[in-house]
Protein backbone atom coordinates (compact mmCIF):
# COMPACT_ATOMS: atom_id res chain seq x y z
CA UNK A 1 0.00 0.00 0.00
CA UNK A 2 1.22 3.47 -1.14
CA UNK A 3 1.67 5.62 2.25
CA UNK A 4 2.92 8.93 0.45
CA UNK A 5 1.51 12.36 1.83
CA UNK A 6 -1.73 13.50 -0.19
CA UNK A 7 -1.44 16.44 -2.41
CA UNK A 8 -3.85 19.27 -2.64
CA UNK A 9 -4.32 21.94 -4.94
CA UNK A 10 -6.77 24.67 -3.08
CA UNK A 11 -7.37 27.18 -6.11
CA UNK A 12 -9.63 29.87 -5.72
CA UNK A 13 -10.34 33.45 -7.02
CA UNK A 14 -11.28 36.34 -4.72
CA UNK A 15 -11.75 40.17 -6.11
CA UNK A 16 -12.05 42.04 -2.12
CA UNK A 17 -10.40 38.70 0.05
CA UNK A 18 -13.23 36.76 1.44
CA UNK A 19 -13.19 33.80 -0.90
CA UNK A 20 -9.20 34.45 0.00
CA UNK A 21 -9.52 33.48 3.99
CA UNK A 22 -12.08 30.61 3.13
CA UNK A 23 -9.21 29.64 0.54
CA UNK A 24 -6.60 29.69 3.61
CA UNK A 25 -8.53 28.56 5.84
CA UNK A 26 -9.31 25.29 3.92
CA UNK A 27 -5.93 24.83 3.19
CA UNK A 28 -4.59 25.04 6.86
CA UNK A 29 -7.17 22.45 7.37
CA UNK A 30 -5.58 19.74 4.95
CA UNK A 31 -2.52 20.80 5.83
CA UNK A 32 -2.97 20.33 9.38
CA UNK A 33 -4.54 16.77 8.56
CA UNK A 34 -1.42 16.00 6.94
CA UNK A 35 -1.96 16.77 3.23
CA UNK A 36 0.55 19.09 1.46
CA UNK A 37 -1.05 22.05 -0.08
CA UNK A 38 -0.49 24.34 -2.87
CA UNK A 39 -2.73 27.13 -2.63
CA UNK A 40 -3.67 29.24 -6.06
CA UNK A 41 -5.34 32.25 -6.74
CA UNK A 42 -6.93 32.78 -10.58
CA UNK A 43 -5.62 35.37 -12.78
CA UNK A 44 -7.62 38.40 -12.19
CA UNK A 45 -9.51 38.84 -15.78
CA UNK A 46 -11.25 42.03 -14.87
CA UNK A 47 -9.50 45.58 -16.77
CA UNK A 48 -7.05 47.85 -14.76
CA UNK A 49 -9.53 50.49 -14.55
CA UNK A 50 -12.86 48.45 -13.24
CA UNK A 51 -10.12 47.13 -10.27
CA UNK A 52 -8.76 50.50 -9.58
CA UNK A 53 -12.46 52.19 -9.23
CA UNK A 54 -12.72 49.92 -6.12
CA UNK A 55 -10.11 50.38 -3.74
CA UNK A 56 -10.81 47.41 -1.62
CA UNK A 57 -10.29 45.16 -5.32
CA UNK A 58 -7.12 46.94 -5.69
CA UNK A 59 -5.75 46.53 -2.77
CA UNK A 60 -6.54 43.29 -2.43
CA UNK A 61 -4.79 42.08 -5.77
CA UNK A 62 -1.77 43.86 -5.00
CA UNK A 63 -1.93 42.27 -1.59
CA UNK A 64 -2.09 38.41 -3.02
CA UNK A 65 0.68 39.06 -5.89
CA UNK A 66 2.94 36.80 -4.57
CA UNK A 67 0.31 33.57 -4.97
CA UNK A 68 1.31 31.53 -8.44
CA UNK A 69 -1.31 31.38 -10.49
CA UNK A 70 -2.99 27.75 -11.36
CA UNK A 71 -1.74 25.96 -14.08
CA UNK A 72 -2.62 22.37 -15.51
CA UNK A 73 0.65 21.32 -13.21
CA UNK A 74 -0.89 22.18 -10.20
CA UNK A 75 -4.00 20.36 -11.25
CA UNK A 76 -1.57 16.72 -12.19
CA UNK A 77 0.43 17.47 -9.16
CA UNK A 78 -2.85 16.71 -6.98
CA UNK A 79 -3.99 13.87 -5.60
CA UNK A 80 -7.41 16.35 -4.73
CA UNK A 81 -8.96 19.51 -5.41
CA UNK A 82 -10.73 22.37 -3.34
CA UNK A 83 -12.28 25.59 -5.43
CA UNK A 84 -13.36 28.40 -4.03
CA UNK A 85 -15.62 31.30 -5.56
CA UNK A 86 -17.62 34.27 -4.82
CA UNK A 87 -20.68 33.93 -6.26
CA UNK A 88 -21.38 35.88 -9.68
CA UNK A 89 -25.35 35.93 -10.37
CA UNK A 90 -25.73 32.30 -8.98
CA UNK A 91 -22.69 30.96 -10.86
CA UNK A 92 -18.99 30.44 -10.65
CA UNK A 93 -16.60 33.52 -11.20
CA UNK A 94 -15.46 34.00 -14.86
CA UNK A 95 -11.61 34.26 -13.43
CA UNK A 96 -11.90 30.63 -11.94
CA UNK A 97 -14.17 29.44 -14.81
CA UNK A 98 -11.69 30.19 -17.69
CA UNK A 99 -9.35 28.17 -15.87
CA UNK A 100 -11.21 25.40 -15.89
CA UNK A 101 -12.21 25.90 -19.11
CA UNK A 102 -8.34 24.92 -20.29
CA UNK A 103 -8.36 21.44 -18.49
CA UNK A 104 -9.77 19.51 -21.70
CA UNK A 105 -5.85 18.18 -22.26
CA UNK A 106 -5.58 16.30 -18.76
CA UNK A 107 -9.51 15.70 -18.63
CA UNK A 108 -8.69 13.71 -21.86
CA UNK A 109 -5.90 11.93 -20.21
CA UNK A 110 -7.54 10.70 -17.26
CA UNK A 111 -5.58 12.63 -15.34
CA UNK A 112 -8.30 14.32 -13.31
CA UNK A 113 -10.41 11.53 -12.51
CA UNK A 114 -10.73 9.48 -9.46
CA UNK A 115 -9.73 12.36 -7.53
CA UNK A 116 -11.87 14.26 -4.52
CA UNK A 117 -12.65 17.36 -4.85
CA UNK A 118 -14.86 20.01 -2.97
CA UNK A 119 -15.93 23.39 -3.14
CA UNK A 120 -16.83 26.82 -0.82
CA UNK A 121 -18.23 29.91 -1.78
CA UNK A 122 -19.18 33.34 -0.49
CA UNK A 123 -21.69 36.27 -1.79
CA UNK A 124 -23.49 39.41 0.05
CA UNK A 125 -27.22 37.87 0.73
CA UNK A 126 -28.21 35.16 2.92
CA UNK A 127 -29.74 33.59 -0.89
CA UNK A 128 -27.43 35.23 -3.54
CA UNK A 129 -26.59 32.30 -5.26
CA UNK A 130 -24.28 30.05 -2.99
CA UNK A 131 -25.85 26.76 -3.55
CA UNK A 132 -26.31 27.30 -6.95
CA UNK A 133 -22.45 28.52 -7.50
CA UNK A 134 -21.58 25.50 -6.00
CA UNK A 135 -23.37 22.88 -8.00
CA UNK A 136 -22.54 24.79 -11.61
CA UNK A 137 -19.02 24.44 -10.27
CA UNK A 138 -19.31 20.47 -9.33
CA UNK A 139 -20.99 20.12 -12.81
CA UNK A 140 -17.54 20.31 -14.15
CA UNK A 141 -16.15 17.72 -11.53
CA UNK A 142 -18.45 15.30 -12.83
CA UNK A 143 -17.16 15.65 -16.04
CA UNK A 144 -13.77 15.13 -14.84
CA UNK A 145 -14.84 12.05 -13.31
CA UNK A 146 -13.70 13.49 -9.59
CA UNK A 147 -15.44 12.31 -6.66
CA UNK A 148 -17.09 15.29 -5.15
CA UNK A 149 -16.54 15.15 -1.14
CA UNK A 150 -19.54 18.12 0.27
CA UNK A 151 -19.30 19.31 3.60
CA UNK A 152 -22.46 17.42 4.15
CA UNK A 153 -23.56 17.67 7.97
CA UNK A 154 -21.78 14.76 9.35
CA UNK A 155 -20.59 17.32 11.79
CA UNK A 156 -23.75 19.01 12.43
CA UNK A 157 -22.36 21.64 15.03
CA UNK A 158 -19.44 22.98 13.40
CA UNK A 159 -21.85 23.18 9.76
CA UNK A 160 -24.63 24.49 11.19
CA UNK A 161 -22.14 27.80 13.16
CA UNK A 162 -21.37 28.09 10.24
CA UNK A 163 -24.82 28.80 8.42
CA UNK A 164 -25.67 25.10 7.51
CA UNK A 165 -24.77 24.36 3.93
CA UNK A 166 -24.35 21.00 3.20
CA UNK A 167 -22.74 21.25 -0.44
CA UNK A 168 -19.71 23.62 0.98
CA UNK A 169 -18.99 26.13 3.07
CA UNK A 170 -20.37 29.44 2.45
CA UNK A 171 -20.21 33.19 4.28
CA UNK A 172 -22.68 35.20 3.91
CA UNK A 173 -20.68 38.88 3.61
CA UNK A 174 -23.77 40.39 5.27
CA UNK A 175 -23.83 38.80 8.04
CA UNK A 176 -19.58 38.24 8.61
CA UNK A 177 -19.39 42.33 8.59
CA UNK A 178 -21.53 42.53 11.45
CA UNK A 179 -20.85 39.23 13.31
CA UNK A 180 -17.38 37.92 14.36
CA UNK A 181 -18.09 35.13 15.72
CA UNK A 182 -19.73 34.00 12.65
CA UNK A 183 -16.66 34.38 11.01
CA UNK A 184 -14.95 32.73 13.31
CA UNK A 185 -17.35 29.83 12.97
CA UNK A 186 -17.28 29.72 9.17
CA UNK A 187 -13.22 29.87 9.00
CA UNK A 188 -13.31 26.70 11.38
CA UNK A 189 -15.67 25.34 8.78
CA UNK A 190 -13.63 25.90 6.25
CA UNK A 191 -11.01 24.01 8.47
CA UNK A 192 -12.90 21.35 8.58
CA UNK A 193 -13.89 20.73 4.88
CA UNK A 194 -10.05 20.81 4.01
CA UNK A 195 -9.10 18.28 6.58
CA UNK A 196 -12.22 16.46 5.35
CA UNK A 197 -11.02 16.54 1.80
CA UNK A 198 -7.71 15.52 2.77
CA UNK A 199 -8.87 12.39 4.12
CA UNK A 200 -10.78 11.15 1.13
CA UNK A 201 -7.73 12.25 -0.75
CA UNK A 202 -5.08 10.12 1.39
CA UNK A 203 -7.46 7.13 0.93
CA UNK A 204 -7.95 7.21 -2.66
CA UNK A 205 -4.83 8.33 -3.14
CA UNK A 206 -3.11 4.88 -1.95
CA UNK A 207 -5.89 3.02 -4.00
CA UNK A 208 -4.83 5.28 -6.75
CA UNK A 209 -1.57 4.85 -6.56
CA UNK A 210 -1.32 0.76 -5.64
CA UNK A 211 -4.05 0.92 -9.01
CA UNK A 212 -1.60 2.06 -11.31
CA UNK A 213 1.82 0.49 -10.47
CA UNK A 214 -0.44 -2.59 -11.86
CA UNK A 215 -2.13 -1.08 -14.89
CA UNK A 216 0.75 0.71 -16.09
CA UNK A 217 -0.36 4.09 -15.58
CA UNK A 218 -4.10 6.16 -16.00
CA UNK A 219 -5.99 5.33 -18.74
CA UNK A 220 -7.09 8.09 -21.05
CA UNK A 221 -10.79 8.56 -21.57
CA UNK A 222 -12.15 8.17 -24.76
CA UNK A 223 -13.45 10.97 -26.72
CA UNK A 224 -16.22 10.86 -29.66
Amino acid sequence: MNTQRARIAVVYYSSTGNVHRLAEAVADGAADAGAEVRLRRAAELAPARVVDAQPDWRAHLDATAHIPEPSLDDLRWADGYAFGTPTRFGNVAAQLRQFLDTTSGPWQAGELADKPATGFTASYEAHGGQESTLLSLYNTLFHWGAVVVPTGYVDYEVVNRAGGNPYGVSQVEERAAADPEYVKAVLAAARYQGARLAAFTATLAAARADRQATSGGPQPVPVG
